[in-house]
């Protein structure tokens, strides 16, 4: 009994991470790309982003991991008066970095 309990806490816990990073609207109008897509573009600075690796004690989905480091990137280069952003590091423990760069349209 006691173990269902906890199953189901852990499970409540993990479905519960799924939003919580939101993409700004700001955000919204930012690229991903490769480093081969920015030859044309100023590279203007640099996004660390950083998120959790594990709830309690369990690993998160890499999927989900690399979704919310983008969507963070994202909202950041953003801020910076980026238009793109390129993943320049592996993931490790939760954080990533990110080149921002400011294309032509």
């Amino acid at each position: 009994m006691i173990r269902l309990f906890l199953a189901a806490i852990v499970v409540s816990v993990i479905s519960a991470c799924s939003s919580w990073v939101q993409v700004t609207v700001e955000g919204q109008a930012v690229r991903v790309a490769t480093a081969t897509e920015v030859s044309s573009c100023a590279r203007i600075g640099r996004a660390r982003s950083k998120t959790l690796s594990r709830v309690i004690l369990v690993e998160r989905g890499g999927e989900r991991l690399q979704e919310e480091l983008l969507s963070l990137a994202r909202n950041e280069a953003a801020d910076l008066g980026g238009n793109t952003v390129v993943p320049e590091s592996i993931i490790e423990a939760g954080e990533q970095s990110f080149g921002v760069y400011r294309c032509p349209e």
